[in-house]
């Protein structure tokens, strides 16, 4: 059968429906009145939202400032409470709807006396595009809650009753204990540990005397939930790399994905993780989670409106009661998605960052990252880059070798493999067992081209992981770009081009410019090997599409990546282009190679096993084509 390939008017004909497909987009776009009324009905549901939430909870605090007002023995007030919150009514009289300030020398917490979990987290060390603190918690984002039944059929949620902080410190560790009290031994406890030098706090939820108040034969549910703030300059950038991770089943890891909706259940949960790209809100479990349910659901459907949240997160597992009682050891990790930071814990949190699966995992966990680590201790981080690049470079000359030196065979083959072509042209079966001899004995082949390059793969794509998740090039300037690990801009436009931006990169078209001169260069060898067939179409013209259409690519897809991607990509270019001028003007001499492929093909050449094969069955190919025509 033969290959099918794209010709002239295809090319035309996806053009014009690419540009049909564009003209549509951009007449069914929203008018600026239209985003206004989507974001003014926006701000007005949250406004709805916000206010009855607040109803809500300022009738339930002046209730219980009320009793606490109050003495105690105001029997008709204090029966109303225990109406309302049954055993817990104690530990609202008792307590007040502030908030608990601990810091630490990475940390700034809050925590919430209503609900006793963490209103607010700030991490001191950092600060987002525009210079503002980073804040993973603020502003209820967040919730933390448990949901259960009490023996006198109450349902009741802790995000609704008030704890009683205590803090105490012990070395270098600040404890802060709330309590959820029935009396004075009987309660409710989470106890937070916070240590200097640390984003990772022990937690333990744990209970005291409450196996007549908590009902057993109901679930206990944990529920977590974080609407994850935009802390990088290109939304879509950062939102493409924010997603739920958890690990499960001994050691397995997987992520939800980037779906508008992505829901999952998974068994044997041991961490659940919140990333938000370069910042991680994770939730760890000594023994492992029975169930637990996970979703994810996007929250950037326009960039231009929806410029505060990226996406929202939600997990749901059951507590287990032991002798009627409950106790949880867990740990909470609010920080920087940094690997080496992450590796640490030994607790297989460097899965959190994405690095590639299998092999390509592999060369940016032992090979990348320590010899990245080694080289920016030394160099700023843009040249560390640079001489990065040339190092991988260098090392993998010996492949282009390989590659040019098989196509430079091919190239000289071509006239003869043409005559072959000629000669058999209605018999094309013996046309191919006749090429294939003719390479075998001269020791060329389109395979031997083909393997170098698939080597390259692995390192490539490796790489290509490696710098959107190299934590250390953020907000690391470099020449014009401000940020590695975003794009870098030298033009403002007055406009947005669909799927381009608003904004010219320049590190994205200096790779592009690179990727079409080397193009130029390897395409018209490609050419030069490629065998003429009739009613095939000019692959000269093809591979100068190509030439044209994958810098085009380039700059598009790379406008809103990371500068640091982009300046690999320039580099790495550059570098080839040179390795080739190199190979083809001062190492291969093709008269050297003819001579040596003639020599090749007067010695007779042992066939492989493969290579006996495939003659065999071309052979019985060729006889059974043989035996149709006769029978016709």
């Amino acid at each position: 059968m033969e290959e099918k390939k794209l010709d002239l008017n295809s090319v035309i004909g996806f053009i014009l429906i690419f540009g049909i497909l564009m003209f549509m987009l951009w007449q069914n776009k929203p008018t600026d009145e239209e985003l206004e009324a989507q974001e003014k009905a926006k701000q007005e549901q949250v406004a709805k939202e916000q206010k009855a939430n607040k109803n809500d909870e300022a009738s339930f605090v002046n209730e219980i400032e009320e009793f606490s007002a109050n003495s105690a023995s105001d029997s008709l007030k204090l029966i109303a409470l225990k109406n309302k919150l049954g055993a817990f009514a104690y530990s609202a009289v008792n307590a007040s709807n502030d908030e608990t300030i601990v810091e630490s020398d990475l940390l700034a917490l809050k925590f919430s006396n209503k609900g006793g979990y963490l209103s607010e987290v700030r991490l001191k060390e950092f600060v987002d595009y525009n210079g503002n603190p980073i804040y993973i918690i603020k502003d209820n984002n967040a919730s933390f809650n448990i949901n259960f039944g009490t023996s006198d059929s109450r349902i009741l949620n802790t995000k609704d009753l008030i704890f009683t902080p205590t803090v105490t410190k012990s070395g270098n560790a600040t404890v802060i204990s709330m309590k959820l009290k029935v009396s004075e031994s009987k309660f409710l406890e989470y106890r937070y540990e916070l240590k200097d030098g640390d984003y990772m706090m022990n937690f333990t939820i744990r209970s005291q005397g409450l196996n007549d108040v908590i009902n057993a034969s109901q679930d206990l549910n944990l529920n977590w939930s974080l609407k994850t703030y935009r802390h990088a300059k290109s939304i879509s950038y950062e939102n493409r790399y924010t997603e739920v991770v958890y690990e499960y089943e001994d050691g397995k890891d997987d992520y939800l994905g980037q779906r508008e909706l992505s829901e999952d259940t998974a068994e044997d949960v041991t961490y659940v993780a919140f990333k938000q790209h370069f910042f991680t809100s994770v939730l760890l479990s000594d023994s492992p989670i029975k169930t637990a349910t996970l979703e994810s659901r996007n929250l950037v459907q326009n960039e231009d409106v929806d410029t505060v949240f990226t996406k929202a997160f939600n997990v749901k597992f059951p507590l287990q009661l032991k002798g009627g009682e409950l106790s949880q050891s867990m740990d909470w990790y609010y920080g920087p998605t940094d690997y080496k930071i992450l590796n640490k814990y030994d607790r297989n949190l460097d899965e959190i960052v994405p690095l590639g699966w299998g092999i390509f995992g592999w060369i940016n966990r032992y090979l990348f990252i320590p010899f990245f680590a080694f080289l920016s201790s030394i160099l700023p981080y843009g040249i560390a880059i640079i001489v990065m690049t040339i190092s991988i470079k260098l090392l993998m000359s010996f492949v282009q070798y390989k590659q040019f030196l098989s196509q430079a065979k091919m190239k000289i083959l071509k006239p003869e493999l043409d005559a072959i072509r000629e000669k058999y042209k209605d018999n094309k079966m013996k046309a191919q067992q006749e090429t294939l001899a003719l390479q075998t004995k001269a020791g060329a082949s389109p395979m031997a081209g083909c393997l170098p390059a698939l080597i390259q793969l692995p390192v490539f794509y490796a790489l290509f992981q490696f710098f959107p998740s190299a934590f250390d090039l953020r907000q690391k300037s470099f020449l014009w770009a401000e940020d590695l690990s975003s794009y870098d801009t030298i033009a403002e436009l007055p406009f947005k081009i669909p799927f381009y931006g608003d904004h010219v990169s320049l590190f994205p078209l200096l790779a592009s410019i690179a990727i079409f001169f080397y193009m130029r260069l390897t395409t018209g060898q490609q050419v030069a090997t490629q065998p003429q067939q009739e009613g095939m179409p000019d692959m000269g013209k093809m591979m100068k599409y190509m030439m044209y259409f994958s810098p085009i690519m380039m700059l598009f897809f790379f406008n809103n990546y990371a500068s640091g991607l982009s300046l690999y990509y320039f580099i790495s270019n550059l570098i080839s282009i040179g390795i080739i001028l190199v190979i083809k003007n001062y190492i291969l001499d093709e008269d050297k190679i003819h001579a040596q492929i003639q020599e090749k093909k007067k010695k007779p050449k042992k066939e492989s096993r493969f290579q006996q094969k495939m003659k065999k069955m071309m052979e019985e190919a060729e006889k059974q084509q043989q035996m149709q025509k006769k029978r016709k």
